[in-house]
């Protein structure tokens, strides 16, 4: 790992995408510690770029990362660059590469081109493999305002980000004769969709891993909103199977898919394989005289970018200023690289 701490914040190439790890202010409190922090232009980035010069930042153009020395750690949400460059820096992003995800071994392979590592934000842990970082209370929040929205017949599309309060006031309402149902309400994501229903007026079940893992499928299907925020690491008792699609009993009719591992083993809604996006937020599973629609948008919090952002940066700046020394979550985030690289290797060569 790179000696001096430098920490090279590039743009998103993903569409739509306003979030960043680090904010502005964020990273002036790195530049007062001593920790030198380049930012590249975006367009899309939510901050404007002279905050960051403000903040003692310097800036470099979009896209340049790719020629930065070695000695910087390149900083970003997700991955750098369709284009199949090798990766041959220390790289921080969410790679959705371990868990068997379409285009993980693609990903992995342009690391072992370069020789780079990837410092997988998702893994990011603590001793008792607690994520220390996660966009997952917001992704929650948008994701069960999305599906009241629909649920209400009020949702429009192509979607566009916004402010809470100006979301807040969308779902704002009174107590609703629908009922919502939260699988994994416990965790951050699951709190979020919770706050999101509470605000809506809707009525709502939580349920989390005992109930999870005992799953009372009538209950299930007798919800108007399944919100699933459950980010398994594992495969288990899938939420929702073709056979109940067609079931007399069944009352759901929107599903939000906030986990969307849906090209994953654990995948705990098999009936989808594909994600919805802004343009296209829901997607019809079922047809027939009770229909049943699914929002699987994979950047939920990117509809709130300021404030996912804020909270998520705040969340990683005491990691950042201790990324350059190897701290404990660090090195077990690289270890899970290395043993995911072995697992392709083995994989592909077996």
């Amino acid at each position: 790992m790179p000696s001096s701490p430098r920490i090279w914040l590039r743009g998103e190439a993903a569409p739509n995408e306003q979030r960043t790890p680090l904010t502005p202010a964020d990273a002036g409190t790195l530049v007062a510690e001593g920790i030198a922090v380049t930012v590249e232009e975006s367009e899309l980035r939510i901050f404007p770029i002279e905050e960051y010069a403000a903040a003692g930042c310097r800036i470099v153009p979009g896209g340049s990362w790719a020629e930065a020395p070695l000695s910087e750690i390149i900083l970003g949400l997700k991955e750098p660059s369709p284009q199949p460059w090798p990766l041959a820096h220390y790289h921080v992003f969410f790679g959705h590469a371990y868990k068997g995800q379409e285009g993980g071994p693609a990903l992995l392979q342009r690391f072992a081109a370069g020789g780079g590592t990837l410092l997988d934000l998702e893994y990011l842990a603590d001793e008792a493999a607690r994520r220390l970082v996660a966009f997952g209370f917001w992704a929650g929040y948008v994701g069960a305002a999305i599906a009241v929205l629909h649920q209400r017949g009020e949702l429009t599309a192509p979607l566009r980000s916004m402010t809470r309060p100006e979301l807040d006031a969308r779902i704002r309402g009174p107590r609703s004769v629908a009922s919502a149902l939260v699988v994994g309400a416990l965790g951050r994501a699951g709190r979020g969709a919770c706050e999101a229903l509470t605000v809506a007026g809707m009525p709502t079940t939580r349920w989390d891993i005992e109930e999870a893992r005992n799953l009372d499928r009538l209950r299930l299907l007798d919800h108007d909103i399944l919100v699933n925020a459950v980010f398994a690491s594992e495969p288990g008792t899938p939420f929702l199977t073709a056979a109940d699609l067609p079931h007399d009993g069944r009352r759901l009719t929107t599903v939000c898919d906030v986990a969307c591992d849906v090209t994953s083993a654990c995948n705990r809604l098999p009936v989808n394989c594909q994600l919805t996006d802004w343009t296209q937020p829901v997607r019809r599973l079922h047809q027939g005289p009770l229909p049943l629609d699914l929002i699987a948008i994979g950047n939920l919090p990117s509809l709130l970018p300021r404030e996912s952002s804020t909270a998520f940066s705040a969340d990683l700046l005491p990691h950042l200023a201790n990324l350059p020394h190897g701290s404990l979550p660090w090195i077990r985030s690289q270890g899970q690289f290395h043993h995911a690289r072995q697992v392709t290797k083995e994989t592909t060569h077996g």
